[in-house]
């Protein structure tokens, strides 16, 4: 006996694919927050922000340095290997740390 609903129907979960109503506001009537008074919190922000930009180049200048010091050692003679439990990592940390 074939089934009367349509194929998509019987593969639909409403609760999953029900769209929500919409609701339409109009424009928001109160005012605008006065910048001004938060001089303070946005300078923070930008201290934040720099301060984050200044870490992320140290940690880049740290992992050229890492790569470069690994494949000194590979160099010598030394595996990923041997590296890798000297270090306390996987052999698979290891590449990944010589692939950046």
């Amino acid at each position: 006996m074939a089934c009367a609903l349509p194929a998509a129907a019987r593969y639909d979960n409403p609760p999953l694919t029900r769209q929500p109503p919409v609701v339409i506001l109009g424009r928001m009537t109160e005012k605008r927050p006065d910048i001004s008074a938060r001089q303070e919190t946005f300078q923070r922000l930008r201290e934040v922000r720099d301060e984050a930009v200044r870490h992320m180049r140290l940690a880049q200048q740290f992992h050229a340095e890492r790569r470069d010091l690994l494949r000194a050692l590979i160099g010598e003679g030394f595996s990923q290997a041997e590296i890798a439990r000297e270090l306390g990592v996987t052999r698979q940390a290891i590449q990944k740390m010589l692939a950046g």
